[in-house]
């Protein structure tokens, strides 16, 4: 008996999956559960993020900033990883819920969430610690990555 990583699978959505074990729906269940998880550890991080903010104004810090961003570049690296992160989450959820009921209001549903999120990152942020044309930027680049992969496809078809 051949065992599961010596089968070459069935491909499905460019993901690999025994055929035999496994249907395309459970696995594209299973998708969805973690991407649902990553976009919610990864919204809640940059609305609450690591360290907390700061409970008053004094020593030269404001009320409600993020403790965190007192390290600039690490506070940086967190929130453009934490919203590529979060947007790469979101477009698998979208892509693994397109053209299944309520599409429209998991569109609405998401475009709130993304507001939701840049408002927070927004107000906890000092504004002079953050480049805020980067983290839009960031919050692109899965979406972008996407597109040209699928411009590259059909191109090459084409060929």
């Amino acid at each position: 008996m051949a065992s599961p990583s010596d089968s070459v699978g069935k491909s499905w959505f460019r993901l690999r999956y025994e055929e035999e074990r496994d249907t395309p729906s459970e696995t594209r269940n299973v998708l969805l559960i973690v991407a649902a998880l990553i976009t919610a550890v990864t919204f809640q991080a940059g609305v609450n993020p690591p360290g907390g903010v700061w409970q008053d104004d004094s020593d030269g810090h404001k009320a409600g900033r993020a403790i965190y961003a007192s390290q600039k570049v690490a506070f940086y690296v967190f929130l453009i990883s934490n919203t590529v992160a979060l947007s790469a989450s979101i477009l698998v959820l979208i892509s693994l819920t397109y053209r299944f009921p309520f599409h429209f209001e998991i569109w609405v549903a998401t475009a709130s969430m993304y507001a939701t999120y840049a408002s927070a990152v927004f107000a906890i942020a000092p504004d002079e610690s953050v480049r805020f044309r980067y983290v839009l930027l960031a919050a692109a680049v899965p979406f972008v990555m996407r597109f040209v992969i699928q411009m590259f496809k059909k191109l090459r078809s084409r060929v």
